[in-house]
C-alpha cells in the first residue's frame, strides 16, 4: 500500500506534555484490525483500550498500513525523547491479537516505554524488524 495516501488520525497532546511522551501507533490498514485477518479480536475496543489505558501518558495513533501485514496486528512503540537520550529505540511488536497484550504493552510504556523501563518478557514473542524502508518511511 503506498504510504502517500496514507491517512492518520492522532489523539494530540499539546505543549510540553507532548514533548515528553512515547509514541504508539496502531496499524488498522489492509489487515490489521480487520477482522477477516484477525477474526477473534475486537478490534475497535483493542485501540479504545490502549487509548484509555495511556491517555495522559503516551500519544496514541491509528495508521492505515505500515506494510508488515503479515504480522497483523502490528504496533509500534517509539520512545519518548528522554527514552530515546537514554537509547531507547522504537519497538515493532506483531501478532499483537489479545487483550493480555494489550494490557502488558499500555503497562510497559506507562512505566516510560523503550529505553525507561523493560518490557515485560512476554513482549519478546512479539518484537520484530521491518524492513528499513518501511522503518525509514514512519520515522519520516
Amino acid at each position: 500500500m503506498s504510504r502517500r495516501g496514507r491517512r492518520t488520525r492522532t489523539d494530540r497532546p499539546t505543549g510540553a506534555a507532548a514533548d515528553a511522551r512515547c509514541t504508539i501507533t496502531v496499524c488498522r490498514g489492509c489487515c490489521c484490525g480487520t477482522p477477516a485477518k484477525v477474526p477473534r479480536l475486537d478490534h475497535d475496543a483493542q485501540l479504545a483500550d490502549l487509548r484509555s489505558a495511556l491517555a495522559g501518558a503516551a500519544m496514541v495513533r491509528r495508521t492505515d498500513c505500515l506494510d508488515a501485514c503479515e504480522r497483523a496486528n502490528v504496533i509500534v512503540v517509539q520512545p519518548s525523547p528522554e527514552g530515546r537520550r537514554a537509547g531507547g529505540r522504537p519497538v515493532w511488536l506483531g501478532q499483537v491479537n489479545d487483550p493480555g497484550a494489550t494490557a502488558d504493552i499500555a503497562a510497559w510504556i506507562a512505566a516510560g516505554g523503550p529505553g525507561l523501563a523493560d518490557p515485560p518478557g512476554v513482549l519478546d514473542l512479539y518484537a520484530f524488524q521491518p524492513s528499513r524502508r518501511v522503518r525509514h518511511e514512519l520515522e519520516d
